[in-house]
């Protein structure tokens, strides 16, 4: 079973997720929320695993999410 960890990453500036991946070539996935990239994702590794890596079997994901907010008035 091959293994693929995919970070979910909060961009404040455009208010969306988005996705980064050395284990997956070529999956760049956006979205406005958390689930439904996550279902986007569920869809096209596998494809991008095969295409870009001739890879056809049982996939595991890891999702790692990562969300930094700027405070201005933090005391």
């Amino acid at each position: 079973m091959k293994r693929c960890v995919i970070k979910m990453i909060w961009s404040e500036e455009s208010r969306t997720w988005y996705t980064d991946s050395d284990d997956v070539p070529g999956l760049a996935l956006g979205s406005d929320t958390f689930e439904n990239l996550v279902d986007r994702v569920r869809l096209a590794a596998p494809e991008m695993l095969e295409l870009n890596l001739g890879y056809i079997g049982p996939v595991e994901l890891v999702f790692e999410s990562v969300r930094s907010e700027i405070l201005e008035n933090a005391s």
